[in-house]
């Protein structure tokens, strides 16, 4: 089994910045893409933003600026550290991995258990 814990979220003032990690442990033969989500109340869950084992980052539209993803893929760890934070990004955090366990297999998807980030005054 996989398993990704998260850490670094809180409560943080409007304007100011947050930075999240996320660590996968496990069997884990290989990794194809590591990802943040995020789910607000009432929400779908949503994806902030993704960085392939090639180094590839990728946000869809709505979150380019203001997220910033960086990790070390290939030690299945990543990074999203948020700017300029404003009460809408007040959700659950989810990091999100597809593995491959062995050599064999097919890419699983793996969920965190997720970090709350708070932006309130």
């Amino acid at each position: 089994q996989v398993q990704l814990v998260e850490s670094g979220g809180g409560l943080v003032q409007p304007g100011g910045s947050l930075r999240l990690s996320c660590s996968a442990s496990g069997r884990i033969w290989s990794v194809f893409r590591m990802a943040w989500y995020r789910q607000a109340q009432g929400k779908q869950r949503e994806l902030v933003a993704s960085l392939t084992s090639r180094g590839i980052a990728d946000y869809p539209e709505s979150m380019k600026g203001r997220f910033t993803i960086a990790g070390d893929i290939n030690n299945h760890m990543v990074w999203l550290s948020m700017d300029k934070l404003i009460p809408e990004d007040t959700a659950v955090y989810y990091c999100n991995g597809e593995f491959r366990q062995h050599e064999m297999d097919a890419l699983n998807n793996y969920w965190g258990q997720g970090t709350q980030v708070t932006v309130s005054s």
